[in-house]
């Protein structure tokens, strides 16, 4: 039989271990696991041609061929282990193979010119025990990344969900796979930055610090960015531990909110990124300076927005939500960020924006408007259940105005602005004029007579020098806005045109 014998087969190795037996497991080896190259190698032993199908008569691996319908149904069925055929030019044996469900089991089929010996027949046999595995172990594999896949995108349903403020929706659907996750008031949220064609191991690691005890998040809007919402306050130190140890990261961390301010702490990490590129750790927290809303009367403050959000108070409360995140969202980052972060469409970022704006009466194009209305949000989210009394008598009709001209927000205006003077390029009047014109560069040289690369060049140049990013809309270009608008070096916006009755309308003689 040595004439006959296969791949680095010897007759001293038939009696022994036989050298195929050992090369068929070596298929098992984690580097070798392929269904194909098992088939592949078992025509090749046997000196003929295989092939493996499932129960739908599909090709899984091998050579397609001829096979007796009656003879594979009987196999299928489970009447039969294995059959046997031969004509003039070749003999075939067909042999079950169990697939993993829903296909209840398959054929492997080998043909060969000469009939089959015990080498033949032991190589047939025990390659189809080997074809089992492998084909459990491909839908163990298979299984574990849909696993995986399916948990990722629930961490994100529930990122998306705290986004729009909906905790109670985000904590039933945590509590199935993290309970307790979210059984808390407050977090803190963290992004990650780092190289995008790294970000799955980092995301691994992150989830290796922190365990159960963060909501570990692609983040949908930018490649390199890993999100991470954290109830307790161990994480800072371990995430920084990553960093460390990933030369290229940085960390940005927000102060600690409320869960249904998540939105808010995101727009506080992201924000504490620019200033972690600058320190030696790459790693900072958001600092909770001299904010323009903090010096400013809180009542009248939070009577105002009142004022300002009453239109969108007769709203069903889900949409509400709905409109207010996605609009505190959208004036903080472009339409197309704030779209992949909250799952939705951009178009559906800006109808509900439109529709925000067509309720408020106003313009969203106009910067002093959407650095206002931005104050009315960001204190509506500090309040309760987001309404005063509007009945009382108590109540003072706040305006605009007179939230801008107490002492204390006047002398940080003219202190933030004023670093401007010392610029003999006066960036001060290029800033206000590129304000004016809706933070456009191209209309704002129109303007005042320059060409549009002096007008980016100075607000870039203004940046370092405010300690804010302008060029990116958000809560730093708000401020400087409201500064702006404190010195009286832009004219206050109309809001509520078509309501004489609020203090902020115009007035028409």
């Amino acid at each position: 039989m040595a004439g006959q014998g296969g791949v680095g087969d010897s007759p001293a190795e038939d009696a022994g271990s036989p050298a195929w037996a050992r090369e068929l497991l070596d298929h098992l080896r984690p580097t070798g696991r392929d269904v194909r190259r098992v088939v592949a190698w078992l025509a090749e032993a046997v000196r003929g041609t295989a092939a493996l199908q499932d129960d739908t008569g599909t090709l899984v691996a091998g050579t397609r061929m001829p096979l007796d319908e009656s003879l594979v149904a009987d196999i299928l069925a489970g009447r039969i282990a294995a059959a046997a055929s031969a004509d003039e030019v070749s003999h075939l044996r067909l042999v079950r193979v169990e697939f993993p469900k829903p296909a209840a089991a398959g054929v492997l089929a080998v043909a060969r010119p000469e009939p089959f010996d015990r080498r033949s027949s032991d190589i047939l046999t025990h390659t189809a025990q080997v074809v089992e595995v492998l084909l459990r172990a491909r839908e163990s594999s298979a299984a574990g990344r849909r696993l995986k896949r399916a948990t990722s995108d629930l961490r994100l349903a529930i990122l998306q969900l705290l986004m729009v403020e909906d905790t109670v929706s985000a904590r039933r659907v945590a509590a199935g796979l993290w309970p307790g996750l979210l059984d808390t008031d407050t977090a803190c949220v963290y992004v990650l930055e780092g190289n995008a064609a790294e970000r799955d191991r980092l995301l691994e690691e992150c989830l290796g610090v922190t365990g159960d005890r963060a909501l570990v998040v692609r983040c949908p809007a930018m490649d390199g960015h890993v999100i991470i919402v954290t109830t307790g306050d161990a994480a800072n130190a371990a995430l920084r531990s990553i960093v460390d140890r990933n030369p290229g990261t940085l960390l940005g961390g927000s102060a600690r909110q409320s869960l249904a301010r998540t939105a808010t702490a995101y727009g506080q990490a992201v924000s504490a990124l620019a200033v972690a590129r600058v320190r030696p750790d790459k790693a900072a927290v958001y600092a909770e300076r001299n904010r323009p809303h903090r010096l400013m009367d809180p009542a009248a403050l939070r009577e105002w927005t009142a004022r300002v959000l009453k239109p969108l108070d007769t709203l069903p409360h889900h949409t509400r939500a709905e409109l207010l995140a996605t609009t505190r969202l959208g004036l903080e980052f472009t339409a197309v960020s704030a779209a992949k972060v909250l799952g939705v469409s951009r178009n559906t970022v800006r109808a509900r924006m439109e529709r925000v704006e067509s309720l408020l009466r106003t313009d969203f194009s106009d910067l002093t408007v959407r650095a206002t209305v931005h104050l009315a949000l960001s204190t509506q989210i500090s309040l309760a259940d987001g309404q005063v009394d509007h009945d009382g008598a108590h109540q003072v009709r706040a305006r605009l105005g007179d939230l801008l001209a107490g002492p204390a927000l006047g002398s940080w205006a003219r202190e933030l602005l004023g670093r401007l003077d010392s610029d003999a390029r006066d960036l001060r009047r290029t800033l206000r004029g590129w304000i004016a014109a809706g933070g456009n560069a191209e209309r704002a040289a129109q303007a005042m007579a320059v060409h549009a690369q002096t007008v980016r060049e100075h607000v870039r140049s203004a940046e370092p020098v405010l300690e804010r990013q302008l060029i990116a809309s958000g809560s730093d270009l708000y401020e400087v806005v409201l500064a702006h608008l404190a010195t009286g070096e832009l004219e206050h916006p109309v809001l509520l045109r078509d309501d004489p009755g609020h203090p902020d309308a115009p007035v028409h003689g």
